[in-house]
């Protein structure tokens, strides 16, 4: 293992969260170290167009808007790194980070951007036709949509305001539900069933999905394993996954304080975790919204907090 490496801030992570709270830090002078993790620059890059991206008049590839914001970050001196980090020491200052490529990090103080990754059904047929009519997210792909056929998969709240969203989009949408009744809240069920163009197809799970080059449509069964078993073909254009999210924050559950489902709490409006100097931003922290403007402003406030730490904490 090489000497420990000090820096003043460490950002763990690497999407708009990430990237955003380094232009901060660096214009700073801060000298923040960013460790980009498996995936450099979060879930974007397997996005195809995103067009609700402030700047970006014409759309932007979820890859080059992801590019654009690390040249930006590199522009003002961010020294940006491969690496995981597998192993933290969060007791006390320096804080220290371990990687899976060999790096130890000392830092005065740390911003988790490792953001949430989209809960999938495990089809092979998911990964083929990601981005090509497959997506986690309706308010970032929807748009594409209209006036098409879309599925939603899950019985939750989310897949319910998912399909109410892209039922003001799309001309149909199919509720894949695979249980006979709906998990989400009664008022958020009201709505869904009395939705004309939103369809609830109750004990039915999916299969597969096909296309030639894009998504046409996906397998379904219903009633699986009984004697009303059913299979069938559903033509759409799109398919959503509304089945949640798992906040990548494993590394961290020995020292950071997270809620039921595994994201980081933070303080109030800020950014701050229950160990001082270490502060959390983007998807990690949220989940409610998960937008990449959103990640992205909560990346600015988590690099000013740690501003104003290290000014008080010389």
């Amino acid at each position: 293992m090489e000497n420990p490496i000090s820096t003043r801030c460490l950002i763990i992570g690497s999407g708009p969260a990430g990237y955003t709270a380094a232009i901060y830090t660096s214009r700073a002078n801060i000298s923040p170290l960013l460790l980009e993790g498996y995936q450099p620059g979060g879930q974007l890059t397997i996005t195809t167009d995103v067009e609700n991206f402030p700047g970006y008049p014409e759309a932007v590839s979820g890859p080059q808007l992801m590019e654009d914001i690390r040249k930006q970050a590199l522009r003002f001196g961010t020294d940006i790194r491969g690496g995981y980090v597998n192993k933290v020491d969060f007791s006390a200052r320096p804080f220290k980070a371990f990687t899976d490529n060999g790096l130890e990090i000392h830092a005065d103080s740390v911003i988790i951007c490792t953001g949430a990754s989209a809960k999938y059904l495990g089809l092979e047929d998911e990964k083929k036709y990601n981005g090509m009519g497959v997506s986690a997210c309706a308010t970032c792909d929807g748009f594409f949509y209209r006036g098409k056929k879309v599925a939603v998969v899950g019985g939750g709240d989310t897949a319910c305001e998912e399909a109410l969203y892209l039922s003001n989009l799309a001309s149909e949408v199919y509720l894949i539900v695979r249980r006979d009744v709906l998990r989400a809240s009664k008022v958020m069920q009201q709505r869904v069933l009395s939705r004309s163009n939103i369809h609830v197809l109750f004990n039915t799970n999916t299969t597969g999905l096909y296309g030639t080059d894009f998504l046409e449509g996906a397998h379904l069964v219903e009633h699986k394993g009984s004697e009303k078993e059913r299979t069938y073909d559903l033509p759409i254009d799109g398919f959503f996954l509304a089945i949640g999210h798992s906040p990548n924050t494993e590394m961290f559950r020995e020292y950071i304080e997270v809620d039921e489902t595994g994201y980081i709490k933070v303080k109030g409006q800020g950014t701050a975790t229950n160990i001082p100097g270490v502060f959390a931003a983007g998807d990690v922290a949220d989940p409610t919204y998960r937008q990449a403007v959103s990640a992205a402003g909560m990346g600015c406030k988590a690099a000013l907090d740690v501003e104003r730490f290290l000014t008080e904490n010389q």
